[in-house]
């Protein structure tokens, strides 16, 4: 096994993972956030009779992944 301070850049490259793990977990907060609000979206209209198909075609996606977006 090799003692930390015989590996060159060894802090720096600790120090990098630690950030990518901190934004990792940050983006990963911010997706289930906007998948709260899409899905608080997607039931307002639901609530106004547009239809999961309509809603589907409008964004591109199929109706059962409307209904996946919905279930999160």
């Amino acid at each position: 096994m090799t003692a930390e301070s015989d590996v060159p850049g060894y802090r720096s490259t600790i120090e990098q993972i630690r950030e990518a793990r901190a934004q990792a977990i940050h983006h990963t907060r911010l997706a289930r956030q906007f998948a709260v609000q899409r899905r608080d979206l997607m039931q307002s209209l639901l609530a106004r009779g547009v239809s999961q198909a309509d809603i589907a075609r409008e964004l591109g996606v199929s109706r059962q992944a409307i209904q996946k977006m919905l279930a999160c």
